[in-house]
């Protein structure tokens, strides 16, 4: 495999088999859920864990996963946020069919990598129904990072028909939950957090993503007291700290982070602890990122906001609707995905995205 260009794909038609499997290799942390069809179409769970590497050798690890009866499956692998970028930039005036090479030559200076370094797709910002820009997302991984989830994928006899991202795959849960809802064609927003470093904000309307933002946490995030303290609402948070002109959001300029300071100094708020202050700008970079929506789309009003953080789902979700003054409700996937609960909390917390996967039933052409 080396030096080779490896396509990577993520609109796939689901196997005919009714066993799937979905997993995630980011940083000697395994994750994976494995599911089964019922005759309705239902996905139930079977299986869902975390392995983690720690000292063992390739070949022990391996292993490992071969006893968990992983081997020779065909299995759908979704990268996580640090194993990618997620770019925007207009649409070529090319071809379909010479898209991915014109976006090439336009994410030379925005990617952190030589360009040859890179496996990149590309796909369309929005439905193409709405009047908004003409954008495309680009999604832009190391090869090496993609020849670590190959390599992964031949030990245990994988067939590995294509690799997704977190941020497809949460639109996919939301999208779902929205039709559920009866919203399927309104502006549904997410923010999910399945670790401690960083949440992920998606808004998508009728199955396509419109919009992404990853939110930078600061440390502890998920063990602090949202909203105790001060407390002190929106409109004093936003004066609290240094102001941004123009929110540029982290996509669009290869994924550094713009407005989002969580340093103990990094604001101008003298008063209240600091952990006060940086779960405040949590609060700030949200509403900024739905403000810019606003201003973008806004013949598209947002029906409401989704939030993930595993067991502390339903405090944040009362938290901010509170802090944001909008309809913010908890995701709850028990109805869709049977079995899921039957994981452990902390298991649940970094799969919960993989579910997503297993959701990509459609056929998308640019």
């Amino acid at each position: 495999m080396a030096g080779a260009q490896i396509s990577m794909r993520w609109p796939w038609q689901r196997n005919s088999s009714k066993d799937h499997l979905v997993a995630s290799w980011s940083a000697g942390t395994f994750a994976y859920v494995r599911a089964g069809a019922n005759p309705q179409g239902q996905f139930e769970v079977q299986h869902v864990g975390v392995e983690l590497q720690g000292s063992d050798s390739q070949d022990d690890f391996i292993r490992r996963l071969q006893a968990l009866g992983l081997k020779g499956l065909v299995a759908h692998i979704m990268l996580r946020p640090d194993q990618y970028q997620l770019l925007q930039i207009d649409v070529p005036p090319v071809a379909p069919e010479e898209l991915r090479s014109a976006a090439r030559f336009q994410i030379r200076d925005m990617v952190n990598v030589h360009i040859d370094d890179i496996t990149l797709d590309v796909m369309q910002v929005g439905d193409g129904q709405h009047k908004g820009p003409n954008h495309l997302f680009v999604v832009a991984a190391k090869n090496e990072v993609v020849r670590e989830v190959m390599v992964l994928g031949e030990a245990l006899h994988w067939k590995v028909p294509v690799i997704d991202i977190q941020e497809t795959a949460q639109r996919n849960l939301q999208s779902t939950l929205a039709q559920r809802d009866g919203v399927l064609d309104r502006a549904d927003a997410a923010v999910f957090i399945t670790d401690e470093r960083q949440a992920v904000l998606t808004i998508s309307a009728n199955e396509e993503l419109f919009f992404t933002r990853r939110l930078d946490l600061p440390p502890g995030f998920l063990g602090m007291a949202w909203g105790e303290g001060s407390g002190a609402g929106p409109d004093e948070a936003e004066d609290a700290f240094t102001p941004v002109g123009e929110y540029v959001p982290d996509y669009a300029v290869g994924g550094v982070s713009h407005g989002a300071d969580y340093s103990a100094s990094g604001g101008g708020h003298t008063g209240g602890s600091a952990d006060e202050e940086r779960v405040q700008r949590f609060v700030v970079e949200v509403q900024r990122s739905l403000d810019l929506w606003e201003r973008t789309w806004s013949s598209m009003p947002l029906a409401g906001l989704r939030v993930y953080a595993g067991e502390r789902s339903d405090a944040l979700a009362v938290w901010l609707s509170r802090e944001l003054g909008q309809t913010v409700t908890a995701v709850d996937v028990r109805q869709q995905f049977p079995g899921f609960e039957a994981a452990s909390a902390a298991d649940q917390l970094v799969c919960m995205p993989l579910l997503g996967v297993l959701l990509r039933t459609e056929t998308r052409k640019l």
